[in-house]
C-alpha cells in the first residue's frame, strides 16, 4: 500500500474523530478552551526535546534523541546499532544495565506522538509533523529488528504500534509524512506485528501485559488488512483477549490481580477493541460486551464523588494512550465512553462531564450522544465485591468522603 491509498480510503475505519477535524476542533474549542494552550505547550516541549514522563518534567534524552539512555543515571543501554546486542540478552531490570529502564520504555512508547497530532490538527504547523516524521526515522535507525532494549518487551512493542497507528492519522496529509517513509513505517509495523504474536507474554506475563499485546495485533490485522498476516493477528488478538477477559475478570466485575490501575488499563483495552470491533464488524463481540459492563460497573462504585479512584495495589502510572490531560486516579473518561456505548445513565451521573477522551474516540456525535443521555445516579451507595473482598461506599452526594472497607 502506498501513502496515496492510505490518505484516501475510507475502510477499514479507524476512530470517528479522524472523519470530522472542523466539528472536532469546533467542539474542543467551545467545550474546553483551556486545551489548545496546554496541548501546544506540551508538543513544544517535545519539539525541543523536552519530556514529561511518569511523574517527572523536563526529562532529556540527548540531541539527537538516544533512544537507549537512562535521563537521570546517564547510562546508555548496549553499544551502538547491530552492536547493541540481541533483545533476549539484555538484563534490562539490573539497573547498573540499564537504569530506571521504565523511564526508556516510556519515551520508546512513543504515546506523546499524540500530543503532537493533536497539536498539528489546532495549528496546522508543520513543526510538529516534521517532528513525529523525524523521531520516527531516527527511532528505525537506532533499533534494527530484535536489537537492543526497545524490543525486549511485547507490550512495549503493542504499545508503540499503537501509537505509529494514531500519528499516521493525525499526520497524513503533512507533507512531511513522505510515501518511502510512510512504506518504512509498514514494514516495521508489520515487524511489530510478527514480534507480538511470536513472544506474546502467555508465560511470563499473563495479566495486562498479554491483553495489551491482544489488543495490538487487534489494531494492527484490522488497520492494515494489507499485510499477510492480518486475518491471523485479527484472531489470535480476539481469541488471546476473550479468553484472558474470562480470567481476568471476575463475576463481580474486579480485577484479578486486586489493582484499580490495572483494572483501568483493562476496561481501557477493551474500549478500544469493541470501537474498532464496532466500526469495521457492526458489532460487538458478546463476551467482551458482557466483560466490558461488568468493568465498567466497578469502575463507577470505587470512583468517588470528587471523582478520584482510590489507587490501591499494584500502578505504573501508564496510559494505554493519553487523550486527555486528567488526573492518573481519574478514571471517569472511561466511564463517559461507556456510558455511550451502553446508553448508561448510571455511567453518565458519575462520570459527570463529557471527556476529550471520548471525543477522539467517538467522536463529536459521541460526545452529543453522551450529553443526551439523562444522568441517574447509582442504585445503591454501597456495594459489595466479594470476589475482591471490597465494599465501596459512596457518598450520597459530590464532594463528599469515600470510605473503603475490606471484608
Amino acid at each position: 500500500m502506498c501513502l496515496e491509498d492510505f490518505q484516501k480510503r475510507t475502510k477499514p475505519a479507524f476512530f470517528a474523530a479522524f472523519n470530522e477535524r472542523e466539528d472536532l476542533l469546533a467542539l474542543l474549542r467551545g467545550r474546553w478552551p483551556h486545551l489548545e494552550a496546554s496541548v501546544r505547550a506540551s508538543a513544544n516541549r517535545v519539539c525541543a526535546g523536552q519530556f514529561d514522563f511518569l511523574g517527572r518534567s523536563g526529562l532529556q534524552y540527548g540531541d539527537p534523541i538516544d533512544w537507549h539512555r537512562d535521563p537521570l543515571s546517564g547510562l546508555r543501554v548496549g553499544g551502538g546499532g547491530a552492536d547493541r546486542g540481541h533483545w533476549s540478552r539484555i538484563d534490562h531490570l539490573d539497573p547498573k544495565v540499564a537504569g530506571e529502564y521504565k523511564l526508556i520504555w516510556e519515551l520508546n512508547r512513543h504515546q506523546y506522538f499524540v500530543t503532537l497530532g493533536k497539536a498539528y490538527w489546532y495549528t496546522r504547523d508543520e513543526r510538529y509533523a516534521a517532528t513525529f516524521v523525524a523521531h520516527l526515522t531516527a527511532w528505525m535507525d537506532a533499533n534494527p529488528p530484535k536489537t537492543g532494549m526497545n524490543w525486549a518487551s511485547s507490550l512495549e512493542v503493542s504499545f508503540r504500534a499503537i501509537a505509529w497507528i494514531w500519528g499516521l492519522y493525525f499526520f497524513k496529509a503533512s507533507p512531511a509524512l513522505t510515501d518511502p517513509v510512510f512504506r518504512r513505517v509498514l514494514q516495521f509495523l508489520y515487524l511489530h506485528g510478527r514480534h507480538i504474536e511470536t513472544y506474546l507474554s502467555t508465560y511470563s506475563s499473563p495479566n495486562t501485559h498479554l491483553t495489551g499485546e491482544a489488543l495490538g495485533l487487534l489494531y494492527l490485522g484490522t488497520v492494515f488488512p494489507e499485510f499477510h498476516c492480518a486475518e491471523r493477528w485479527r484472531r489470535t488478538g480476539w481469541a488471546v483477549l476473550l479468553r484472558q477477559l474470562d480470567e481476568h475478570v471476575r463475576p463481580d466485575g474486579s480485577y484479578f490481580e486486586q489493582s484499580t490501575y490495572y483494572h483501568r488499563y483493562t476496561t481501557d483495552f477493551c474500549l478500544h477493541a469493541a470501537i474498532l470491533g464496532q466500526l469495521n464488524d457492526g458489532s460487538v463481540d458478546a463476551g467482551l460486551s458482557g466483560k466490558l459492563r461488568a468493568l465498567l460497573d466497578h469502575l463507577m462504585h470505587v470512583t468517588q464523588p470528587d471523582g478520584r479512584t482510590a489507587l490501591v495495589g499494584d500502578d505504573d502510572g501508564g496510559r494505554l494512550l493519553a487523550l486527555d490531560d486528567r488526573s492518573p486516579n481519574d478514571f471517569r473518561a472511561s466511564l463517559a465512553t461507556g456510558a455511550v456505548l451502553f446508553k448508561r445513565p448510571d455511567y453518565r451521573f458519575v462520570a459527570g462531564a463529557a471527556s476529550e477522551e471520548t471525543l477522539w474516540l467517538l467522536g463529536s456525535h459521541g460526545v452529543q450522544a453522551f450529553d443526551a443521555i439523562e444522568p441517574a445516579a447509582p442504585h445503591a451507595t454501597s456495594r459489595a465485591f466479594r470476589d475482591a473482598t471490597d465494599r465501596p461506599l459512596r457518598g450520597g452526594s459530590r464532594g463528599s468522603n469515600d470510605r473503603r472497607s475490606r471484608s
